[in-house]
């Protein structure tokens, strides 16, 4: 299936849950609503004609500073999907705002997720509900703060911490 057909069939079954949906550049991607994210994402995995049996990647970006977006949600979460049965990709975004930072958890769809929600937790600060194992994977535990947010001080001084005797 080809990825406008497959953008096109998500806003037939989804609706008003896919938010918006480009083609730019060939990455076909769709936003969907959080409250739609684990249904979507589902379908995507488990539907015979899409068979995205990959989660090829989950991260985040924070958009705060790019243009035009300083007012809306300021991350986004960011799924790559593939199929390998198909030799087809789709990317799908959900928006989360700084107020609740908030989205619910993959893992029962890919356990793979489990380490990059984690991941996100770490550096972004966005949690995952339902994750059963959401503490930091990068960082230390005493760590303050979410180094991948566009306001965390580049310079910012952190508590050094030893070995424990």
């Amino acid at each position: 299936m080809e990825g406008g057909a497959i953008l096109a069939e998500l806003q037939a079954r989804f609706g008003a849950a896919v938010v918006e949906t480009h083609g730019h550049r060939g990455d076909h991607t769709a936003v969907v609503t959080r409250e739609a994210l684990i249904e979507v994402l589902g379908h995507c995995r488990d539907d015979a004609r899409l068979a995205f049996d990959v989660l090829m990647d989950l991260t985040a970006v924070d958009v705060s500073r790019l243009p035009g977006r300083e007012d809306g949600p300021r991350f986004e979460v960011v799924y790559h999907l593939a199929s390998l049965r198909h030799n087809h990709r789709l990317r799908l975004k959900v928006r989360v705002s700084e107020d609740h930072p908030v989205v619910p958890t993959a893992v029962p769809l890919w356990p793979i997720a489990d380490w990059l929600e984690r991941e996100v937790w770490d550096m972004f600060g966005v949690r995952f509900e339902g994750h059963p194992d959401l503490r930091r994977l990068l960082l230390y535990e005493e760590f303050v703060g979410h180094p991948l947010r566009k306001d965390y001080p580049v310079n910012r001084r952190q508590p050094l911490i030893g070995p424990r005797i």
